[in-house]
């Protein structure tokens, strides 16, 4: 197995708490730059760290991408972690009669569409010989065969959806981009913004922190076999059923 070499990793959706908790994971580690991508800026104040801001139009990933290539830096890790699960106006569906056109198309947008374009932008940057792990935070609910419980109809099926684009993109990378080895990444419960409406049911050892899911997350980064194909796996590296 190749050695990762530890020079330049790209956080998206760093903003967020699990976004938030791998920037911090990978400035504890010996990394020469961190490029952390947020819809707000940061005042974390590290020489390593640039942070830059992104509205997720099609134009703003584009011309991120366009400025990453520019700079020429040999990305080892990237990690996408743009998520929702409910909003202001949505929640998740537990009955069929609560499906709304609107609010579906919303959480496919930012769940599958926004990181499949910036898979779609990075292909130039990456490509090359230096070896890269693509990690994006998909879930286990987005697995067809372990759908035992149903409801939650729109996240279930925009993270199936991520899960296929990944799929995709993995058969592409292969021929245009050998050196980029994705993984769609579960990272559990974890105490979060997103999960807080639902932690009730969820035993305090089944609730995980967004340190322990970076920490866990970039122990896999580290270990995994790159020039395998794409990986659906959860914290603890163990597979997910597709």
């Amino acid at each position: 197995m190749e050695k990762l070499e530890a020079k330049t990793a790209l956080v998206i959706g760093a903003g967020g708490a699990l976004g938030r908790a791998v920037v911090d994971r990978l400035l504890e580690q010996d990394i020469g730059r961190v490029f952390a991508i947020s819809r707000c800026s940061n005042k974390i104040t590290d020489g390593r760290l640039d942070w830059w801001q992104c509205d997720y139009s099609e134009e703003s990933i584009d011309q991120i991408c366009a400025k990453l290539k520019q700079l020429a830096c040999p990305i080892s890790t990237v990690t996408i972690c743009n998520g929702t699960l409910h909003g202001a106006n949505y929640l998740p569906e537990k009955r069929i009669e609560s499906l709304e056109s609107e609010a579906m198309l919303q959480v496919y947008k930012i769940n599958a569409v926004i990181p499949i374009m910036w898979i779609k932008s990075l292909l130039p940057v990456l490509a090359g010989k230096h070896k890269c792990i693509l990690s994006v935070f998909s879930a286990r609910v987005g697995s067809i065969n372990d759908n035992r419980l149903g409801g939650w109809y729109s996240y279930r099926a925009s993270k199936a959806a991520l899960n296929m684009l990944l799929k995709t993109a993995s058969i592409e990378y292969a021929r245009r981009a050998a050196n980029v080895k994705l993984i769609a990444f579960h990272p559990g419960t974890t105490d979060t913004p997103l999960s807080k409406p639902f932690q009730g049911s969820v035993p305090d050892e089944k609730l995980f922190t967004p340190d322990f899911v970076a920490a866990q997350l970039l122990e896999i980064v580290g270990r995994v076999n790159p020039t395998s194909g794409l990986e659906f796996i959860d914290w603890n590296g163990k597979p997910i059923q597709w």
